[in-house]
């Protein structure tokens, strides 16, 4: 059996089409234009890909939550704006600068700093209930000394807000999108892009869409807000052995899984260290399954750290099958739930050493 390196062991089929078809998805939807999230690597996927992608769309910019990750989308040629969309640091002011990075602020020193220093481009981040960072909607003190410092910042482009759960409460977006409401008023002008929508919120239809929406989970294959995606991400390893258990006998640390009969085990090239968690079958979850010579096997046994096993009841395996662990029969939603997780945390968990492989199926 001859293999190319990329596909020896573990590797990720990243479908670039989708990507985009999906990003038309939520273009479709709420009528906005995009502010795409592309933090932590393009969610596992590739940040500089995946921007280069979605220029299809016509973007307005990037997202991202740190100055390297802006700095790296700079040095690989994306001229789009970038908002580093986590809370702007004085120590980092002068990187934002030199790269033209645009910082989310979202308190009065580090605003005063900023427009103490350059009439760089920035935006305002208002708390409306998340509780996570930015100006809260309700401080009366805080948004005087905001709106006096905003007087005379040249460079103030954006104001944003993030809905804590738009998935699965629609009141409680209403909520926030009053209190962000409430407190730009007492800002001194409206700026120019505000924004608040993530990937569910801008499924619901245009009413929170403003002038950008920043979408992130719904582009890269996770369902959000209701809606089904296209695939984005397939997780495939190969099977690197293939063995038969007595009844009685156990597979992986602590000897937790034991044969019931006479069964047939496939060992794949993947684990923890690559973005499949360790975690066991969660109490009262579905069973952990790949797929394998289309149809579903189960997980059995601990994952360890470069190596999972299935069990194959009808024995029909062969060492170099190849295994989809999401993004085929079973979906990427579906393996994180049964991992006790989410969809973001598998992409983003992503090993390095797995290979990114990319192809457009139009």
């Amino acid at each position: 059996m001859s293999l190319s390196h990329d596909t020896a062991r573990a590797w990720v089929d990243i479908d670039l089409s989708a990507l985009v078809a999906n990003a038309r998805t939520l273009l479709a939807a709420c009528g906005g234009r995009l502010l795409p999230m592309v933090k932590a690597n393009g969610y596992g996927l590739g940040a500089t890909a995946v921007a280069r992608a979605l220029e299809a769309v016509d973007p307005w910019g990037f997202g991202v939550a740190t100055v390297d990750e802006g700095r790296a989308l700079r040095r690989a040629g994306i001229a789009r704006p970038v908002l580093v969309a986590s809370p702007l640091t004085i120590p980092v002011i002068d990187t934002c600068l030199a790269d033209d990075l645009r910082p989310a602020i979202g308190d009065i020193e580090s605003l005063r700093a900023w427009v103490r220093r350059s009439n760089g481009r920035f935006h305002l981040e208002i708390d409306s209930g998340m509780g996570r960072a930015g100006i809260r909607w309700n401080d009366g003190p805080a948004l005087a000394a905001t709106a006096a410092l905003l007087t005379e910042a040249d460079g103030w482009e954006g104001a944003f807000t993030h809905f804590h759960s738009a998935d699965d409460d629609p009141a409680s977006i209403e909520c926030q999108w009053h209190r962000f409401q409430s407190a730009l008023h007492a800002l001194p002008r409206k700026a120019p892009l505000i924004h608040a929508a993530n990937s569910a919120a801008a499924l619901r239809g245009p009413a929170y869409a403003a002038d950008l929406v920043r979408p992130g989970i719904f582009l890269y294959g996770g369902a959000a807000g209701g809606v089904a995606p296209r695939p984005v991400a397939a997780l495939r390893a190969r099977v690197l052995a293939v063995r038969t258990l007595e009844a009685g006998e156990t597979v992986s640390y602590g000897a937790r899984w034991r044969a019931a009969r006479q069964s047939t085990i496939a060992t794949l090239g993947l684990g923890y260290a690559d973005g499949f968690p360790r975690a066991t079958d969660v109490a009262g979850g579905p069973a952990r399954t790949v797929e394998l010579r289309g149809r579903s096997v189960p997980v059995v046994g601990r994952v360890t750290m470069d190596m999972t096993m299935v069990l194959v009841d009808d024995g029909q395996v062969a060492v170099g099958d190849v295994a989809t662990v999401y993004g085929g029969i079973v979906s990427l939603d579906s393996q994180a739930r049964a991992a006790g997780t989410i969809s973001y945390e598998l992409l983003t968990s992503l090993g390095s050493r797995v290979p990114r492989r990319y192809s457009e199926t139009g």
